[in-house]
């Protein structure tokens, strides 16, 4: 069976670096001290409300949810 759960991803050329989504949620946030960009860790089992609350937080609006 396939399981459809949803996917965080960081849109790269978006990112701006401000690491609001680190602060939110570093279990699921990375940054990329070289690239001054964040990435997803992971984001299995991830709490949704965080999630969104990352998403809100993000100036750049590169996150997203689906």
């Amino acid at each position: 069976r396939t399981c459809m759960s949803k996917q965080v991803t960081i849109d790269q050329e978006e990112c701006m670096g401000c690491e609001a989504c680190v602060e939110i949620y570093p279990e699921v946030f990375g940054f990329d001290i070289d690239e001054t960009k964040a990435y997803v860790i992971m984001d299995e089992d991830a709490d949704e409300d965080c999630i969104e609350e990352a998403i809100g937080s993000c100036p750049a609006g590169c996150i997203s949810y689906e």
